[in-house]
């Protein structure tokens, strides 16, 4: 059986749209629980970019995974290390710390065994069945920040 090319990450207009509404959504909270919306500095303007994101809470700890690969988020906050999640009335400051593929490999394996793997799936090259060994390679393609420090404010 031939594997199918993955998808590749392209920032849309519908994309662009479809975040805004979604981010106007979880910002007064009327959203699923892991959606949160992810404030980082940007690298080189200095500018807040916010993203809406999937966090994934699991029993190894709460993690950032990059579906769409080394996006300009994850750049960002490989620069800093530290960004803001928000989801209603609350922003939780954050730090992270990368991981290595080893220890992202079954937390993108978890990702995917989500109904979120219907939006993010096709940007994976291993199924969500395959043993954690098959996901060490892919996650060298989608970086997973492990939130190692929080807290967490009321506005």
């Amino acid at each position: 059986m031939v594997n199918e090319p993955t998808k590749r990450f392209e920032m849309t207009r519908l994309r662009r749209t479809a975040n805004a509404v979604i981010s106007n959504f979880v910002k007064y909270g009327v959203c699923p629980p892991e959606m949160h919306l992810l404030t980082t500095r940007g690298r080189r303007s200095g500018f807040l970019r916010t993203i809406p994101i999937s966090v994934l809470d699991s029993d190894r700890g709460r993690c950032l995974v990059a579906p769409y690969g080394e996006v300009d988020w994850v750049r960002n906050l490989r620069k800093d290390g530290f960004a803001t999640l928000r989801q209603g009335g609350w922003i939780e400051l954050i730090s992270v710390r990368e991981l290595e593929p080893e220890e992202a490999a079954p937390l993108l394996k978890e990702y995917l065994q989500h109904p979120r793997a219907a939006v993010v799936g096709p940007y994976f090259e291993t199924p969500p069945e395959a043993p954690d060994e098959a996901f060490v390679e892919e996650a060298a393609g989608h970086p997973v920040f492990a939130i190692v420090r929080s807290t967490t404010i009321r506005i």
